[in-house]
C-alpha cells in the first residue's frame, strides 16, 4: 500500500471529540429543557385552571343573593370591582328562567368585560349559550394564553344560574418565555464551555501524540534509529513512548543483521556468479553440440524423405516393370509363333507343296498374332509413356500447364499394379476440360502416398475398401477431398500424423514419412494447406488447397 494515499480518508481526532462531546451535552440538556418545560406548561397550565375555578365560584357566591332578589344591578356594581383583577376578561352571569317542564331558558343576568367603556351599558351584550357549549366548558379550557369556564351559581342546592369566566393567562405565559429564554442562554453557554473543554481535552490528548509523530518523523527522514522518543507526561501516551522505544531498539538490532546479511549475501552472489558463468561457458559448448547433432538430425530428416520418395519411385519402377513384362511377354510369344508359321510357309513355298488352305490358315492366324503383337506393345508403351511421366515429373518440380484429369489416370494407371489384384476401388470426380498450371510432381506423388497409405493402414485386414478423390477449382485455388472408409486413424497420433516417424507400424516396415512427406510437398512445394478429419471405424478425409492458374481450351 502506498503510504502518501494511505493518508486521504484519515481525520483529525478533533472533530470526533468534539461531536461526540457536544453531541452528549446537547442530548443531555436539550432532553432536560424539554422535560423541565413540559413540567413547567404543565403546572402553568395546571395553575391556571385552579385560578379560573377558584374566581368561578367565588363570583358564583358573590352572585348568588343579587341573582335570587333579581338586583342585576347591584350584581354590575360588583362585577366593575373587578377592574382592577387585570388578567380577568369576560365575567357573564345567566339566571335560569323556568317557562315549563319540559323547556328551561336562561338568560344574561350581569357582566363584566374589562375592555368595554363604562358608558356602555354591559346588560346589552347579551350572550347566549347553548347546552353543547356548556358541557364544552364543564371543565376549564385553554386557547393559547385565554382560559374559559362555566361554573354553576346554587341557591339551597338548587341550581339559579351559571356564570361564564374568561381570564388572560397572559403573565404565567410571559413567565415561562422569560424562562425559555434564560435556559437558551443557558444551553448556548453550556455549549460554549463544552466547546471549549473538548478543546483543551484534544489537546490534552493529540500534544503527546503529535510529539511522538514528530519524533518518528525525524526518524524516519535521518534514519538514524539509535534515536529515541521523549518521556510523556502521561501515562498512556508514555507507554506508547515506551513501546516505540523498543520497536526502535529492535529495528536497530534488525538493521544490523540486514547489513551482515547483506556482506553475506554479496559474498554469495560473487560466488555464484562465477559459479554461473563457469556453467554457462559449458552450457554454450553443450548448446553448439546440440545444434550441430540437430542440424545433422534435420540434414539426416532430408535424406530419409529424399529416401522415401527414391523408395516410391522404386516401387512404382518394379511395379512397372512387372507390368511391363506381361505384354511384352505375349508380344515375344506372338512374333515367335509367327516366325514358326512363316518358316513353314516358306519350306511349303519352296517345295510347291503350299496349299490354299494352308496359306489361308497362315493368313488368318498371322492376323491374329500381328494383332495380339500390336496390342501388347501398345499397352507396354502406354505403360512406359505413364511412367516416364509421372518419373519425370517426380524427379522435378518445374511448374507447367496441364489436364488434371489426365494426371489423375497417369497416376492410376502408375499404380496399377499395386491396386489390380486388391479388392478396393478408387473413384474420382474431376472436370474433363480442368486446365491448370503447377507442379505436376508433387500433386501427383501426394496422391500416389495418399493411395498407398490408405491400401496399406487404411484397409488393413479388410476385403472391401472405397477411394473418393473430388476435384474441383474455388477461385484462384485448387480444392481436393480425398475420403477413404477405412479403419481411420487412432486418436493417440491424430494430433501428429504429419509428423516424421508417426507410423502404427514400426518394426513392421512402416518408416512414417508417408503424411510427413504429403505435408511437405502440399505446404512448401505447392504453397497450399492440409487438414485431416478422422473417426474411429469411419475413415479418413484430408482437405488439401494450393494455388493455380486455370486456362480454358
Amino acid at each position: 500500500m502506498n503510504p502518501i494515499n494511505s493518508t486521504i480518508n484519515v481525520k483529525p481526532i478533533r472533530n470526533p471529540l468534539l461531536i461526540s462531546m457536544v453531541g452528549f451535552v446537547f442530548i443531555f440538556v436539550a432532553i432536560s429543557l424539554l422535560f423541565a418545560g413540559k413540567m413547567f406548561f404543565d403546572e402553568t397550565k395546571q395553575q391556571a385552571e385552579q385560578d379560573i375555578i377558584h374566581w368561578a365560584n367565588y363570583i358564583a357566591q358573590l352572585s348568588s343573593d343579587d341573582i335570587v332578589n333579581d338586583n342585576n344591578s347591584e350584581l354590575a356594581s360588583k362585577l366593575r370591582d373587578f377592574t382592577s383583577v387585570k388578567n380577568i376578561h369576560f365575567i357573564d352571569v345567566y339566571k335560569h328562567y323556568p317557562e315549563n317542564a319540559v323547556e328551561e331558558q336562561f338568560g344574561i343576568f350581569a357582566s363584566f368585560h374589562y375592555q368595554l367603556n363604562s358608558s356602555e351599558n354591559q346588560s346589552t351584550r347579551a350572550v347566549r349559550l347553548n347546552e353543547h357549549e356548556k358541557s364544552l366548558l364543564t371543565t376549564p379550557r385553554i386557547n393559547g394564553s385565554i382560559v374559559e369556564y362555566i361554573a354553576p351559581i346554587q341557591y339551597k342546592n338548587e341550581n339559579i344560574g351559571h356564570i361564564y369566566l374568561q381570564i388572560d393567562s397572559n403573565q404565567g405565559f410571559t413567565f415561562r418565555n422569560k424562562l425559555l429564554l434564560y435556559l437558551a442562554l443557558l444551553f448556548f453557554i453550556l455549549m460554549i464551555a463544552v466547546f471549549i473543554i473538548a478543546l483543551r481535552l484534544e489537546t490534552i490528548i493529540t500534544s503527546p501524540i503529535r510529539d511522538i509523530s514528530q519524533s518518528i518523523l525525524k526518524i524516519s527522514q535521518s534514519r538514524d534509529y539509535a534515536t529515541r522518543v521523549d518521556n510523556m507526561p502521561y501515562k498512556e501516551a508514555d507507554i506508547l513512548a515506551r513501546n516505540i522505544n523498543n520497536l526502535l531498539v529492535r529495528t536497530e538490532r534488525y538493521i544490523a543483521k540486514l547489513g551482515l546479511a547483506e556482506q553475506q549475501s554479496l559474498k554469495q552472489n560473487m560466488e555464484l556468479e562465477d559459479k554461473v558463468s563457469k556453467r554457462t561457458a559449458a552450457l554454450k559448448e553443450s548448446n553448439q553440440d546440440l545444434l550441430s547433432t540437430l542440424e545433422e538430425l534435420h540434414q539426416f530428416q532430408d535424406q530419409l524423405v529424399e529416401s522415401e520418395k527414391m523408395a516410391s519411385l522404386g516401387d512404382m519402377v518394379a511395379g512397372v516393370a512387372h507390368e511391363v513384362n506381361t505384354p511384352i511377354g505375349l508380344g515375344v510369344t506372338a512374333s515367335t509363333l509367327l516366325s514358326d508359321r512363316l518358316e513353314e510357309i516358306k519350306d511349303a513355298f519352296d517345295n510347291k507343296t503350299l496349299k490354299s488352305s494352308q496359306l489361308k490358315k497362315f493368313l488368318n492366324e498371322g492376323h491374329e498374332n500381328v494383332g495380339i503383337i500390336y496390342r501388347n506393345l501398345n499397352r507396354a508403351a502406354e505403360l512406359i509413356s505413364s511412367f516416364k511421366k509421372v518419373a519425370v515429373d517426380q524427379s522435378s518440380e518445374n511448374i507447367r500447364q496441364f489436364n488434371m484429369a489426365e494426371l489423375l489416370h497417369e497416376v492410376l494407371l502408375t499404380l496399377a499394379p499395386q491396386i489390380k489384384n486388391t479388392p478396393y476401388s478408387i473413384e474420382f470426380d474431376c472436370p474433363d476440360n480442368l486446365f491448370v498450371v503447377s507442379k505436376p510432381g508433387p500433386i501427383s506423388q501426394i496422391l500416389i502416398n495418399l493411395i498407398l497409405n490408405s491400401i496399406i493402414h487404411g484397409f488393413e485386414n479388410r476385403d472391401f475398401g472405397t477411394i473418393n478423390i473430388h476435384i474441383m477449382q474455388l477461385s484462384e485455388q485448387l480444392n481436393v477431398i480425398y475420403r477413404d472408409d477405412g479403419i481411420g486413424i487412432d486418436k493417440s497420433i491424430k494430433n501428429k500424423i504429419f509428423e516424421p516417424f508417426t507410423t502404427t507400424k514400426r518394426g513392421e516396415g512402416g518408416s512414417g514419412l508417408g503424411l510427413h512427406l504429403v505435408y511437405n510437398l502440399v505446404t512448401q512445394a505447392l504453397g497450399g494447406t492440409i487438414n485431416l478429419e478422422s473417426n474411429a471405424n469411419t475413415g479418413a478425409s484430408f482437405e488439401i488447397n494450393f494455388p493455380i492458374n486455370e486456362h480454358s481450351v
